[in-house]
C-alpha cells in the first residue's frame, strides 16, 4: 500500500487520487493528514505538500485547484517534456508538475463550466478546449501521466510491486434511423416517393419500391452482418436506439410505435447491452427523457435501461449529466466530440463523474469514446482510407496504455447505401486484420 499525505483531504483530492492512483496506476492508496503517521510509515509514500517531510518520500508540490470549492478561471501554461504536454509546472519536486490537479482539470471538463461560445448545435466547441489549442486532443494524457507516475514510483521504491490494467475494446452503435425505406409509415413513404419522382431519382425510387415489397434488403439494415462479426470475433457491443415520440428536426427516427422497430430492439436486448439515445428534444425536458427511457425499457422486454448516449452528442455540463442521473442512468457514453475525433476528457478509461458545481462524486460512470464515423465523414470529409488510418492510430494509442477503446458507428454507414461505399469494408478490415490479430499477441 502507498501512503499519501496532504495537509487537507478534500472531495476533489480524494476523487482524483482514487482515479489516478488506484484505477489507472493500480496502486492501493490511503490518505493521511497526520505528519507523524506519514513520517513513521516505512513503505512507499507520496507527500503532496509544498515542503518536504522526510528523505524517503516522493514529493509532488500541489496547485491550489484541489483545495478550492468554487469554479474560477485558471491561467494554464503548458510546457513540453519528452514530446508530451504538461501544465501546473513545479520546480524542485520529484515529478515536475502537479499531475493530480492537471488530471482533475481535464477529466472533470473544468473548462466547460467556464463561459464559452457554443457551436452551431449549442454544444461546447472542441476548438475552445485546451487539448485542441495545445495539440494533445489525440492523446489520453491522463493515462499517460498515470503511467509516468507509476514508473517514477517504481524507480523511487524499487521493491514496490505494481500490477497493470487490461486493454478493452467496446464497439458501440447509434441507431438513429433503423431503416432507410422500411417501417417509415404511409405519409413519410409517400413523401419519399414523391421527392424521388420529381427529382428524377429513378434508381432510388425503384430501390425504395423493391424494399417496400420485400424484394431487396433495406440499405440501412446491417444487423445480421454485425451479429456475424460480433459472434466470430467474440465482441460484446452496446447499441443505442433513438426512440423519440415525435420525428421532427434532428430526431428523424422510426416511430417507437412501429412493430418492426420494437422487434429489432427486443432482439438486440436479448443478446447485447442496449441503451437509450436521448433525443434532441429531451434536452428541453426531463419528462421527455424519462419517457424515452421508459419506452426503451418496454421495447427491450421490460428491462431496466441504465445506459445512454446523447443524440448528436448534445450535452452541457453539468445539466445533462444531472438530468441523466435523475432519470436513473448509471452509465453514459457521450464523452467525446460530435465534430472531431480524439479524447475530450484526455482519458481512455471509464471514470466516475465528479460534479464540480457541488464538489461531489456521483454514481454516474462515464465511458469516453475517441472515434465516430460521422465525425470522419461529415465533419472531417475523410475517405474510408483516411478514417481507417486515424482509427488505427487511436487504437494503437489506447492499447499502448492499456485503456478502454470505445468507437461509435451508425448502422447507415455499415449497410448498402451508395453514399457510404467503402465504410463497411473498412470497419470489417479493422476488426479482422488489425484488432483481432493484435488481440492474439501480448500487449
Amino acid at each position: 500500500m502507498l501512503l499519501f499525505f496532504a495537509e487537507e483531504n478534500t472531495e476533489r483530492l480524494f476523487y482524483i487520487t482514487d482515479l489516478l492512483l488506484r484505477q489507472l496506476a493500480c496502486v492501493q492508496t490511503e490518505i493521511t493528514t497526520d505528519k507523524e503517521v506519514f513520517k513513521s510509515y516505512a513503505g512507499p509514500k507520496i507527500n503532496y505538500s509544498a515542503e518536504r517531510i522526510c528523505v524517503d518520500e516522493f514529493n509532488i508540490k500541489p496547485h491550489s485547484l484541489l483545495f478550492e470549492e468554487d469554479i474560477q478561471q485558471h491561467a494554464i501554461e503548458c510546457f513540453n517534456k519528452n514530446g508530451l504536454k504538461f501544465f501546473f509546472k513545479n520546480e524542485g519536486d520529484d515529478l515536475g508538475f502537479d499531475v493530480l490537479a492537471a488530471s482533475f482539470y481535464v477529466v472533470t471538463r473544468y473548462e466547460e463550466y467556464l463561459p464559452y461560445e457554443e457551436d452551431e448545435y449549442g454544444r461546447y466547441p472542441y476548438t475552445n478546449s485546451l487539448a485542441y489549442k495545445e495539440d494533445f486532443l489525440h492523446l489520453p494524457l491522463v493515462n499517460i501521466w498515470a503511467t509516468d507516475l507509476k514508473n517514477a514510483l517504481k524507480q523511487k521504491f524499487s521493491s514496490f510491486k505494481i500490477s497493470d490494467n487490461d486493454f478493452r475494446f467496446i464497439p458501440t452503435y447509434d441507431i438513429d434511423i433503423a431503416f432507410s425505406f422500411r417501417s417509415k409509415g404511409f405519409i413519410r413513404s409517400i413523401g419519399g416517393w414523391v421527392k424521388n419522382f420529381f427529382n428524377g431519382e429513378w434508381t432510388l425510387l425503384k430501390k425504395r419500391i423493391e424494399v417496400k415489397r420485400g424484394k431487396k434488403q433495406d440499405p440501412y439494415d446491417c444487423y445480421e452482418w454485425l451479429d456475424g462479426l460480433h459472434e466470430n470475433l467474440k465482441l460484446l457491443p452496446v447499441y443505442f436506439f433513438l426512440v423519440a415520440d415525435r420525428q421532427t428536426g434532428f430526431d428523424k427516427n422510426i416511430s417507437p410505435a412501429n412493430e418492426e422497430l420494437g422487434k429489432l430492439i427486443k432482439r438486440h436486448a436479448e443478446k447485447y447491452f442496449v441503451g437509450v439515445h436521448p433525443s434532441w428534444k429531451s434536452n428541453e425536458s426531463e419528462n421527455i427523457l424519462k419517457k424515452e427511457i421508459e419506452t426503451m425499457g418496454q421495447l427491450s422486454g421490460s428491462r431496466k435501461i441504465v445506459i445512454s448516449r446523447q443524440h448528436y452528442i448534445k450535452m452541457k455540463l453539468p445539466e445533462t449529466y444531472q438530468r441523466l442521473i435523475n432519470a436513473g442512468i448509471e452509465l453514459d457514453f457521450s464523452m467525446g466530440y460530435g465534430s472531431v475525433n480524439g479524447f475530450r476528457a484526455s482519458i481512455a478509461s471509464p471514470f466516475k463523474w465528479f460534479d464540480i458545481t457541488k464538489n461531489e462524486l456521483t454514481g454516474l460512470t462515464v465511458y469516453p469514446f475517441c472515434f465516430m464515423d460521422a465525425n470522419s465523414f461529415y465533419e472531417l470529409k475523410q475517405t474510408p482510407e483516411q478514417a481507417y488510418n486515424e482509427l488505427r492510430q487511436l487504437y494503437s494509442t489506447v492499447k499502448k496504455i492499456n485503456g478502454t477503446f470505445v468507437t461509435v458507428w451508425h448502422n447507415h454507414f455499415l449497410g448498402t447505401d451508395p453514399q457510404f461505399i467503402g465504410w463497411k469494408e473498412m470497419y470489417e478490415l479493422f476488426l479482422r486484420e488489425d484488432l483481432y490479430w493484435d488481440f492474439l499477441e501480448p500487449a
